[in-house]
């Protein structure tokens, strides 16, 4: 599914217009990227949790050369699904 089918299903389930549809959309990811950006985490009862994870430094291979290279340390956005996500899908 694509952002425009994404939009169509809640436009169609929550009787919106796909262009209201599409704005709640957009509310929706910016509002999740802020907080996660200031370090937050966002909890969906029963869907799930974005979050922010620290990846560590650590060590890597240039694949062309084989050169050893230092891998930086990183935050990176991870999303943990919650059990009623994981029931609906098993």
């Amino acid at each position: 599914m694509n952002k425009a089918e994404l939009i169509e299903a809640i436009a169609d389930a929550a009787d919106l217009t796909k262009a209201d549809a599409g704005r709640a959309l957009d509310g929706l990811v910016n509002a999740i990227t802020n907080a996660l950006r200031d370090g937050d985490t966002v909890s969906l009862v029963g869907f799930g949790s974005f979050l922010v994870k620290e990846r560590a430094a650590r060590q890597g291979r240039n694949p062309q050369t084989g050169n050893a290279i230092t891998i930086a340390a990183a935050k990176i956005p991870s999303f943990k699904a919650g059990k009623a996500l994981k029931d609906a899908v098993h």
